[in-house]
């Protein structure tokens, strides 16, 4: 009977999970993925640090940054013992956590992802501009592996490609003790999908790979697209895309942008070419934010995103003009938060720096900025209505605040 195999990663719907960031040395300095994707023992001085991402429900098995294993001791037990030869277990400090964890390097690489079998494999070619991976796959989808070429590995990086591969043994193993945060996947045997999904599925990639292209080719007219910030993809099924993205913008003066980057995604239930919501929106503050995730600007525009993704009513006021709005305050600055712990914002105010729209192949997009508002503001807001949002909106203008997101400025009403 053949041997079966299994792309292990970490199982993304686990209700409040934590998000680890990567792995930081005793000097404070991230060690970055790279270390770790190698196939070979890492020598480390010292001990490893796991910062949290985003603090949330602690797993067994959890990918720090985008592809470094962190197991919970009980766990690189089972890999202690049924796959010595395959991995290096380098104890690290969670935060937050004063039980063990170790990081799961993976030391044995083996080159057997099935193309032809595979749904459907790209690769890194020279107008990719990265010659380190020429050759390399770019994309794996549905992928299977020629069992014949694996030997006695019981745990395996793919050549190539990020997949972590285990052993059916190892699979039951990491199962009989429960092991929380892990997803398996078979990569051997026939794909289990039908032709028809296949083709559905392909056709999803093509849609949502078209519009992220536009929107990113948009987003570096507006400044450096931050491609090294890790950003976890959550899933969203008030989303259009059912994909929560968001992508980092520097800019002059040391500024930080952020923006949604999903919220104009086809919508994928329809399979057929759309800008979703037809609105991105964009937050924009005068720092150069080092530690996105667990800063105020990302969680301020969350919130607001959420609350567009989900109410029609919100989203046609946003794309119509001014619109104001409150959201929760828990965990944003105190100088933004009312006695009812709320904050507001002002959505639509006017830039002389970023397009109101843009263009894609599926039609205009319309960028809706995101104005954080003082109390007094809000105040003002609540005494003159529709038009205080215009007066207001007027004021940030002619102070040169326009709809510069700060803490410390002083309120126009």
């Amino acid at each position: 009977m053949a041997k079966r195999y299994f792309d292990l990663f970490e199982d993304v719907h686990v209700p409040g999970r934590w998000h680890l960031d990567e792995p930081v040395d005793q000097r404070g300095q991230k060690l970055g993925n790279g270390l770790f994707r190698r196939g070979e023992p890492a020598h480390i001085e010292g001990r490893l640090r796991i910062p949290l991402y985003f603090p949330g429900k602690a797993l067994d098995f959890s990918l720090a940054g985008t592809s470094i294993p962190v197991v919970h001791a009980r766990v690189a037990a089972v890999f202690a013992e049924l796959a010595p030869d395959d991995v290096q277990l380098i104890p690290v400090e969670v935060e937050g956590q004063s039980e063990p964890y170790f990081l799961l390097n993976i030391t044995r690489v083996v080159k057997c992802i099935d193309d032809e079998a595979s749904d459907e494999v790209r690769y890194v070619t020279p107008e990719h501009d990265l010659p380190d991976q020429l050759g390399e796959y770019r994309s794996v989808i549905g992928m299977r592996i020629d069992s014949s070429k694996v030997g006695n590995a019981q745990v395996f990086r793919t050549w190539g490609w990020v997949a972590i591969v285990v052993s059916e043994a190892l699979k039951e193993a990491l199962e009989s003790v429960s092991a929380t945060g892990t997803k398996f996947t078979e990569v051997t045997g026939p794909s289990s999908i039908s032709a028809e999904e296949r083709t559905r599925d392909r056709k999803i990639r093509e849609l949502l790979e078209t519009a992220t292209t536009a929107r990113e080719a948009a987003w570096r007219t507006l400044g450096s697209l931050d491609k090294e910030v890790f950003m976890p993809i959550a899933m969203s099924g008030s989303w259009p895309g059912h994909r929560q993205l968001w992508s980092v913008i520097r800019r002059e003066a040391g500024r930080t942008l952020l923006v949604t980057h999903g919220l104009s995604d086809p919508f994928i239930e329809r399979l057929e070419s759309s800008v979703g919501f037809g609105l991105e929106l964009a937050l924009e503050v005068d720092a150069a934010v080092k530690d996105i995730s667990k800063g105020w600007p990302l969680l301020l525009l969350d919130r607001v995103a959420d609350e567009v993704a989900e109410h029609e009513q919100v989203r046609e006021s946003a794309k119509a003009g001014l619109f104001s709005m409150e959201v929760s305050g828990k965990g944003l600055p105190k100088s933004l938060v009312t006695e009812e712990g709320r904050v507001a914002v002002l959505l639509g105010v006017e830039s002389r720096t970023l397009p109101g729209h843009f263009s894609t192949p599926y039609g205009e997009v319309k960028l809706i900025t995101v104005k954080a508002l003082l109390p007094s503001e809000l105040a003002y807001l609540l005494e003159h209505g529709a038009d205080g949002q215009a007066q207001l909106a007027r004021r940030f203008v002619e102070s040169g605040e326009e709809h510069l997101s700060r803490l410390r400025r002083k309120p126009v009403a």
